[in-house]
């Protein structure tokens, strides 16, 4: 395992302060921006304004770039981020929950993607929009922040568990 610059003591303090740093950072810059990644894509293929899209392409490079960042300073606490590129993308996703496959964990995200777009159609904006106006008084995005909260525990608590074993007995475990 290589070591990086930070030893892996500081980084369990360093990792997380800067990552709240750049939370409440990216949180200002959405909330001054009115950004919102279903309003980009609305705003693309309804008026071909892509003000709001280059947006969301600069969140997703700059969010790589700063994932290969923190790799680069602590690598052993991110020690399976090339994994896919280093192995046989087709065996069990290696530190992953549950042992399943890489085609399993699409699922688990390409699925519930559809979904969640769906209903920010309906609401009129994406998650992140949501916690923005949350912060800014809207009741509608405070439930929906709330409702997002319930959800994520209901399914890290109850839901997973089943559709891991559903998954296994379909043949997408190890």
């Amino acid at each position: 395992m290589a070591t990086g610059i930070l030893p892996k003591e500081v980084a369990v303090y360093a990792v997380p302060l800067v990552t709240l740093f750049i939370g409440l950072l990216v949180g200002y810059l959405g909330q001054r921006s009115g950004f919102c990644s279903i309003g980009a894509f609305r705003d693309y293929f309804l008026f071909r304004h892509t003000r709001l899209l280059s947006g969301y392409l600069a969140l997703i490079l700059a969010s790589f770039a700063g994932y290969l960042l923190f790799w680069f300073l602590t690598p052993g606490a991110m020690e399976h981020f090339f994994w896919a590129f280093t192995s046989n993308p087709f065996t069990p996703v290696p530190g992953a929950p549950g042992g399943l496959v890489p085609a399993a964990y699409l699922m688990f995200s390409v699925i519930p993607g559809f979904l969640v777009g769906f209903i920010c159609v309906l609401l009129g904006g994406c998650p992140f929009r949501q916690a923005v106006m949350a912060s800014e008084g809207s009741y509608k995005g405070a439930f929906f922040v709330i409702g997002m909260c319930v959800g994520s525990i209901l399914f890290g608590a109850i839901l997973s568990g089943w559709i891991v074993g559903i998954m296994k007995a379909l043949g997408f475990g190890a």
